[in-house]
């Protein structure tokens, strides 16, 4: 049997053009987006910079929007430089791969990206700041820190509280130190036979000899209520929210109004309900002879 050897040979200048095409189709790849992102980014950033300076953004949001345009800006170049280089068919398969994917990671975070854009708005409108004290929803805190996804909040008993933005932006917000002056309400209940008089002197002098107190707006004390078991007066004044603590102006008014009205002799009544009416009650007896007799009772 006779064996056959079969040679195979390779021209060293079969495959030249193909490599030389590549390698300019690389260069021309390469070449194209680095121009196009240079002078497109430096364009872009530049413009979108100036424009939210002139509207006044804050600058967290500048920084966040350069970021974003420098990213746009790549992509860009790349699609531009692809189209360049004559990788069109490649660049539409992977835009349309792109396109899905971003569709399903749009679908899986609403939550985040709906947080994003809340936090955009609170560092934009700034509804408060940190170092504000705010509640919503029956909830409270004073605010340390604020991210465009979380705000987070110190509690008075010194817990760390992280509240989505989406929260924070959809609730009714109450900011207690937005404004320079705020009024310290305490709500103070006496006997109906004491003398309103003699209450009201009690509860304004007391107030006004708190510090930190404002003397414009006046302390006051006007009757808010005819409650079921006393009249209440609600004693009202004023403080600086810069200077002056509320909790402690708060506690303060009210044990030195409690120890003023406990020297006056005020009656300060608890919560009671009286009943007034006839009770009857009815039974069923049975007499020595055996006979049934019927008892009735007021």
């Amino acid at each position: 049997m006779r064996s056959l050897q079969h040679g195979l040979s390779i021209a060293p200048g079969q495959y030249a053009p193909a490599v030389v095409d590549a390698v300019a189709t690389v260069v021309v790849f390469v070449v194209a987006f680095a121009v196009i992102y240079v002078l497109g980014k430096s364009f872009a950033t530049r413009a979108v910079r100036t424009a939210m300076e002139t509207r006044g953004f804050d600058e967290s949001l500048i920084g966040l929007a350069v970021s974003t345009t420098g990213v746009v800006t790549a992509v860009v170049a790349v699609a531009l430089a692809a189209t360049v280089a004559g990788f069109g068919v490649v660049l539409s398969a992977f835009a349309v791969l792109a396109g899905a994917l971003a569709l399903a990671v749009g679908f899986a975070s609403q939550n985040i990206i709906a947080n994003f854009v809340a936090g955009v708005f609170i560092v934009q409108d700034k509804p408060f700041v940190v170092g504000d004290w705010i509640e919503w929803d029956g909830n409270g805190g004073v605010v340390r820190e604020v991210r465009l996804r979380v705000t987070k909040l110190d509690t008075f008993d010194n817990e760390l509280v992280t509240v989505p933005n989406r929260e924070l932006a959809d609730a009714v917000l109450i900011n207690n130190v937005a404004n320079p002056q705020r009024r310290v309400s305490v709500g103070f209940g006496i006997g109906y036979d004491d003398d309103i008089g003699r209450a009201r002197d009690a509860i304004i002098t007391e107030g006004a000899a708190i510090d930190g107190v404002l003397e414009e707006p006046a302390p006051a004390a006007p009757v808010t209520e005819l409650g079921d078991s006393a009249v209440i007066l609600s004693g009202r004044i004023w403080i600086d929210t810069d200077e002056s603590s509320y909790g402690a102006v708060r506690a303060q008014f009210v044990e030195a109004v409690k120890r003023r009205f406990d020297e006056e002799g005020i009656d300060m009544p608890y919560h009671n309900t009286e009943l007034s009416g006839n009770l009857e009650v009815t039974g069923r007896t049975e007499g020595i002879t055996g006979e049934t007799e019927e008892v009735a009772g007021d």
